[in-house]
């Protein structure tokens, strides 16, 4: 069976975008950190900047789906970019958007763990759910993986990494790596 891993790039207060959903520029771009996940999570690179890193013939190492919640997805949409993630296949869940504008994007509006459900039955590499928030809260009961890239930065307010209701559940830290720019790459896996 599928594994579904939410892999994400948090600050140290737990925020993975502002508060109006923008870019997050505010994340570390430069240093060894960046190194590391191009090399070991190639899939993560939007389809468009791959060349610019010289992996755009790379093979995806870990996942062959993305999952993305529409703010997620509006991030790209604002830059024209309607599939950022085309090496992938790509998936958005939208109570409001119900037909693909682009279609190598399969939009999903009805229950998000029934069809993480589906997606884990069928033969394949993992899921990456890339964000965001509320979407990782809603599908929390099928996360088996949380791959978190705590940057060393304190945003304030923003989106969290989970928007959801008050409900503790320990994971079990797999592993744990430091990079010199700061960023701390942390693996927990559900017990």
């Amino acid at each position: 069976m599928r594994r579904m891993t939410y892999m994400i790039a948090s600050t140290i207060d737990g925020r993975i975008t502002g508060p109006d959903n923008g870019n997050p520029d505010f994340f570390l771009h430069e240093g060894d950190h960046g190194e590391f996940l191009r090399e070991e999570f190639p899939e993560l690179l939007p389809t468009h900047v791959r060349p610019v890193f010289g992996i755009d013939g790379a093979a995806n190492k870990h996942f062959d789906t993305v999952l993305q919640g529409r703010g997620s997805w509006d991030i790209g949409m604002r830059e024209g970019v309607t599939n950022a993630y085309r090496h992938l296949r790509s998936i958005v869940f939208s109570r409001s958007i119900t037909e693909s504008p682009d279609p190598t994007v399969e939009f999903v509006s009805g229950a998000p763990c029934e069809r993480v459900r589906e997606l884990k039955r069928e033969p394949g590499a993992g899921i990456w759910l890339c964000g965001g928030g509320r979407l990782a809260a809603t599908l929390r009961p099928e996360i088996d993986d949380i791959i978190v890239k705590l940057h060393p930065v304190v945003a304030g307010s923003g989106i969290p990494l989970f928007d959801g209701e008050f409900s503790p559940e320990q994971f079990d830290l797999v592993e744990a790596k430091p990079f010199t720019s700061g960023v701390l790459h942390l693996h927990y896996r559900r017990p």
